[in-house]
C-alpha cells in the first residue's frame, strides 16, 4: 500500500517539476507491461519507508515519456483587398505521458502559443481493453478526425472546416476557439477481439480551460469497427446545450451569454497503409434552429520513400438555409526527411458563396521528437 501511495505521489511531483509541458501519441500501457518492481527496502534505507527518496524518483523517471513537435511556416493569400504574406509559429506542443502502474497512466500538454490544452488521468478498470477510465481536460470524442494529432494530419490547415467548427477548434464564434478540447469525463474501450471500440463521454460543453457556463452537461457517443486492421469505420454523436461567448452573422438568433442547443452527428471511414490513405467523413450540426454541413475527403500516396503527394477536397455549409457554403480544394506534397519531422508545401483553391473567391499558398516547417 505505501509503495503504491509513494508512486502515485512521486509522478504527480515529477509531472510538476517537468512545468508546463504536453504530449502527442496518447501512451496507453499494453496487457503486457507491468509496473516497475518496487525497489526493496535495504539495512541503510530508511525503515520509516523502506525506500529513499532517489530510489522512488528513479522508478518514476522510468515511466515518464516526454514528446513534442513544433511547426512553423510561410502562407500566401490573395483573398481580394486583403492579400496576406506572412511567417508564422502555428504551435509548439510539449507533452509528458507518466505511467503509474500497469492500469494508471497521466498525460499533460502545454502549448507555448497559447496555453494548457491536455491534462488528464486514465486508469484501465477490468483486466483486458473492454473498460478504461478517463477524467481531465481532452480532446472531445466527436468526429473521426478531430482526436487525430495535427503532427499527422496531412493538410497546413490542420482539420477540416465542418470538424473545425463543429468541435470548436476554430471558425465557431457562438464556441470560441478551444482547439477541439473540453472538461470531463469518459469510458472506453476495445470488445470482440478489438473489432469494436466504443468510447462515451459526458463534458461541460464549454471548451477548453472553461467553467461550464450552463447548468447541462453534454453527452457525446463514439463507436467504431475495425473489419482488418487497415480499415475502420466510424459514427459519433453529440447531444449538448452551449452557452454563447460570442455571435455568428449566420445565426443571428443566438446573442451571447444565450444557452441555445449544440447536437452534433458524423459518420465517416478512414483505409490507412504504408503507400496510401484516404479518409472521409459526413458531418452534420444544429446551433439553435440553424443546420449546418460538411464533408471531407483527404488522401495521400507515397511515392518515394518520404514523399508523399496529398490532395483534399473540404465542403462546409454553415447554414443551410442560406447561401453560406465554402469549399477548399487542396494539393500538395510533403516530405519526411525524419521520424515526425517533415516539409509541406501546398496551394489551396477557396470558393465562397458568401464572398470573393481566392487561393493560398503554404509552406510548413514542423520537428519533433
Amino acid at each position: 500500500m505505501k509503495t503504491t501511495i509513494y508512486k502515485a505521489l512521486a509522478a504527480i511531483a515529477a509531472i510538476t517539476a517537468y512545468g508546463h509541458i504536453s504530449a502527442i501519441d496518447i501512451y496507453s500501457p499494453t496487457d503486457n507491461e507491468q509496473a516497475v518492481p518496487a525497489v526493496e527496502a535495504t539495512q541503510d534505507a530508511p525503515q520509516t519507508t523502506g525506500v529513499t527518496p532517489g530510489q522512488v524518483l528513479d522508478n518514476v523517471l522510468s515511466k515518464v515519456k516526454l514528446t513534442g513537435y513544433a511547426q512553423a511556416g510561410y502562407a500566401y493569400d490573395d483573398d481580394g483587398d486583403q492579400t496576406t504574406s506572412s511567417f508564422n509559429i502555428k504551435r509548439a506542443l510539449l507533452y509528458c505521458d507518466a505511467k503509474i502502474t500497469d492500469r494508471w497512466s497521466m498525460r499533460f500538454m502545454y502549448n507555448f502559443c497559447n496555453e494548457v490544452q491536455d491534462f488528464y488521468t486514465d486508469f484501465r478498470i477490468t483486466n483486458g481493453p473492454e473498460l478504461s477510465v478517463r477524467v481531465g481536460q481532452f480532446k472531445t470524442i466527436f468526429s473521426l478526425e478531430n482526436p487525430l494529432s495535427l503532427s499527422t494530419i496531412e493538410c497546413i490547415n490542420g482539420t477540416s472546416q465542418a470538424v473545425s467548427a463543429m468541435c470548436g477548434v476554430k471558425n465557431d464564434p457562438l464556441f470560441g476557439t478551444k482547439y477541439g478540447r473540453d472538461l470531463g469525463m469518459k469510458f472506453f474501450g476495445d470488445l470482440f477481439n478489438k473489432k469494436i471500440h466504443y468510447e462515451l463521454a459526458i463534458m461541460n460543453g464549454q471548451g477548453v480551460n472553461c467553467s461550464d457556463g450552463n447548468s447541462d452537461k453534454d453527452l457525446l457517443l463514439k463507436l467504431e469497427y475495425h473489419p482488418i486492421s487497415k480499415f475502420r469505420i466510424v459514427a459519433s454523436g453529440q447531444k449538448g446545450r452551449g452557452h454563447a461567448v460570442g455571435t455568428a452573422d449566420w445565426n443571428p438568433d443566438i446573442a451571447v451569454g444565450d444557452n441555445y442547443r449544440r447536437d452534433r452527428l458524423s459518420f465517416g471511414a478512414e483505409w490507412k497503409s504504408s503507400l496510401f490513405s484516404l479518409r472521409g467523413e459526413w458531418l452534420a450540426g444544429r446551433d439553435g434552429k440553424v443546420d449546418s454541413r460538411g464533408l471531407y475527403f483527404t488522401g495521400l500516396i507515397t511515392v518515394a520513400k518520404g514523399l508523399d503527394i496529398i490532395a483534399s477536397y473540404d465542403f462546409y455549409d454553415r447554414n443551410i438555409d442560406l447561401e453560406y457554403d465554402q469549399t477548399n480544394v487542396t494539393a500538395g506534397v510533403q516530405y519526411w526527411f525524419f521520424k515526425k519531422c517533415r516539409l509541406q508545401l501546398q496551394y489551396t483553391r477557396v470558393t465562397r458563396q458568401f464572398d470573393d473567391n481566392y487561393n493560398s499558398i503554404q509552406a510548413q516547417f514542423q520537428v519533433g521528437f
